[in-house]
C-alpha cells in the first residue's frame, strides 16, 4: 500500500498503526541486510509511537494526514535523540538535541519514523558508495548502485520497506536515485521547504524533498513539509499552494518543452528511446510539444562543481574535532589535532571536494573560478526563465544511463560527476523537478523521466507527472524484486 492507502486503512480501523509498523519493520529486517538502505532502524521507538497513535485514534482524536504511515529519513536530516551521521566517521557519535523542521512537520502529521537511511558521505556522491557504513545496493540488481546521494531513501521505497521517505537534493541527489530505483522523487523549489536541521553541504543548492510509491504520495508529503519557517533564513514567505488539489486535472493544452541540449551523444540509447516515448504519450494526453534550446546547459557540470565545492569548503570547516563530532586522540598540539581529526574522519570524496573548493576560493583564483561560475549560474537560470515564457513545463531524461555497476566509476571521479548532467542545472536555477519512472532497460533496470516547472509551480508539475504516471502504468509492470524471487 502507498501512503494514502495506508492512512485510509488506519482511519477505517481495518488495520492498526502497530500492525502497519510491525509489517514494515519485519520487511526491513528481512531485506535490509542485502540492500543496506538503512544506517539505523528505530524499531522500539517506532512501535511505541504507533501504539500511541492507536490509543489516540481509539479515543476519538482527530489525527493528521500521515497518521500511522511509516516513513524513513535520510541520515543528514536531524532527528532528536537518534544518531544523525551523514554517512561519515566524523559524525559517528552525533545525536541531535532537536528535530529538523521537516521531521517535526511529518511527526505532527502523524507519521511513524522507522529509521535513518544511508547516503554518500555528507551527501557528496551519485551512487551511495561513499558512505562510511558501506554502499547501498539497487533493489532491482544488487550488483548495481541505487544512485546518490539519497540512495538509501530511494532503495527503501523501491523495495517497499517503507511507503515513503525524505531525502536531500543538491545536484540531483533525490531525482537520480528515483530514476535508478524506479520511484517518483521530487526536488522542490529552493526555499519552499525548510532546510533547518539539514546538515549543510552547499547551502545555496541543498533542498529536502520526498520519495513515494506514487506521485500522489509525493504530493501528500510535499504538502506536509512545505511552508515558511522562521528558523531558516532562506525559507520563502510565499503562500503555500496545495499540490494534492487538482492533481487529477487534465493536461490538455499544457505546453511541454523538450530542450535539445539534454539529448547529447552521451545519452544512453535506451534512455533516449524511453523519454521520447514519454513525450509522445504526453502529446497523446493533449499536451502541446515544443522543441527548444537552452544553450548554457553545456556549462552545468563545471559550474555546479565549482559552486558546490566552494560552499563545501566553507560549510565543512566546522568539523575540526572541537565543535562537532569525533576528535582524533593522541595529538601534541592544536594543528595536529585538526589535521588528524579531518584526515581520519572524512572520506576521500569529501576531502577531494573540500580541496577543490578551497582552491577555487583562494587568493588569485577566486575571480577565475568561483566568480566566473556564479556568472554562468546566472546565465543558466536565464535559460530557464526564457524557456518558461514559452512553455509550462520542461521534460528531459533524469539520468544519462541506467544504474551502473558498483565500483564502476569510483576510480574515475569525472565520470561519476557526469551522472548529474541532466539534474544539476535544476539546482543552479532553484526550480522544482520530479523524476518519474518511464520504462525499463534491457537488463530490467528502471529509467526516469524528469519534469521541470517554474519556481513554486509544484502543483502544475505534479499534475503533469500524475497524468503521465496514470497513463504509463509503470507499477503494473514491476513484479517482485529479484532478491524476492530467490527466496
Amino acid at each position: 500500500m502507498g501512503v494514502r492507502e495506508l492512512r485510509a486503512a488506519f482511519e477505517e480501523r481495518s488495520v492498526s498503526a502497530e500492525e502497519i509498523c510491525g509489517a514494515h519493520l519485519e520487511r526491513m529486517e528481512r531485506l535490509n541486510p542485502d540492500i543496506n538502505a538503512f544506517i539505523c532502524i528505530t524499531a522500539e521507538p517506532a512501535l511505541e509511537r504507533a501504539r500511541d497513535l492507536d490509543r489516540r485514534h481509539a479515543a476519538g482524536e482527530t489525527l493528521g494526514p500521515l497518521a500511522g504511515v511509516p516513513i524513513a529519513v535520510k541520515d543528514n536530516i536531524c532527528t532528536r535523540g537518534t544518531h544523525t551521521t551523514c554517512g561519515s566517521k566524523i559524525l559517528a557519535n552525533h545525536v541531535p538535541i532537536y528535530d529538523a523542521t521537516v521531521v517535526r512537520r511529518i511527526l505532527e502529521a502523524g507519521a511513524v519514523i522507522v529509521g535513518k537511511t544511508n547516503l554518500d558521505e555528507f551527501a557528496m556522491g551519485s551512487s551511495t558508495e561513499n558512505s562510511a557504513f558501506g554502499p547501498t545496493k539497487n533493489p532491482w540488481d544488487l550488483e548495481r548502485v541505487p544512485g546518490g546521494s539519497s540512495g538509501g531513501s530511494a532503495a527503501a521505497v523501491a523495495s517497499e520497506m517503507v511507503p515513503a521517505a525524505l531525502g536531500s537534493d543538491t545536484g540531483g541527489s533525490i531525482r537520480l536515485p528515483g530514476s535508478f530505483c524506479g520511484v517518483p522523487a521530487l526536488k522542490p523549489t529552493y526555499g519552499s521547504v525548510s532546510r533547518y536541521g539539514l546538515v549543510a553541504f552547499a547551502s545555496s543548492l541543498d533542498q529536502i524533498g520526498p520519495f513515494g510509491k506514487t506521485v500522489d504520495d509525493v504530493a501528500l508529503l510535499l504538502d506536509t513539509i512545505t511552508g515558511h519557517d522562521p528558523c531558516d533564513s532562506t525559507s520563502s514567505p510565499q503562500p503555500v499552494q496545495s499540490s494534492v488539489k487538482g492533481l487529477e486535472e487534465s493536461i490538455t493544452g499544457l505546453r511541454v518543452g523538450v530542450p535539445s541540449e539534454y539529448f547529447s551523444s552521451a545519452l544512453d540509447e535506451e534512455v533516449e528511446r524511453s523519454v521520447e516515448e514519454a513525450v509522445k504519450l504526453l502529446e497523446s494526453l493533449g499536451a502541446v510539444i515544443n522543441r527548444l534550446s537552452m544553450p548554457n546547459t553545456r556549462f552545468a557540470i563545471p559550474t555546479y562543481y565549482l559552486v558546490a565545492t566552494a560552499e563545501t569548503s566553507s560549510n565543512l570547516a566546522r568539523y575540526d574535532g572541537v565543535r562537532y563530532g569525533v576528535r582524533a586522540k593522541e595529538n601534541r598540539d592544536l594543528r595536529g589535532m585538526y589535521r588528524s581529526t579531518r584526515s581520519s574522519g572524512f572520506g576521500s570524496e569529501v576531502k577531494r571536494r573540500i580541496m577543490l573548493g578551497t582552491y577555487s576560493l583562494s587568493s588569485g583564483y577566486y575571480d577565475d573560478y568561483y566568480l566566473k561560475a556564479m556568472k554562468v549560474r546566472s546565465l543558466i537560470r536565464r535559460d530557464f526563465d526564457e524557456a518558461f515564457r514559452n512553455v509550462d513545463v520542461l521534460v528531459t531524461p533524469t539520468a544519462p544511463t541506467p544504474a551502473f555497476r558498483l565500483g564502476e566509476k569510483m576510480a574515475r571521479p569525472l565520470d561519476m560527476y557526469m551522472s548529474d548532467i541532466c539534474t544539476a542545472t535544476i539546482n543552479l536555477a532553484g526550480v522544482p523537478a520530479i523524476s518519474v519512472p518511464c520504462g525499463w532497460s534491457r537488463q530490467r533496470l528502471p529509467l526516469g523521466l524528469q519534469i521541470i516547472s517554474p519556481h513554486f509551480q509544484e502543483p502544475k508539475l505534479l499534475r503533469v507527472a500524475r497524468a503521465y504516471e496514470k497513463a504509463r502504468c509503470f507499477r503494473d509492470e514491476q513484479g517482485p524484486l529479484p532478491l524476492e524471487k530467490k527466496g
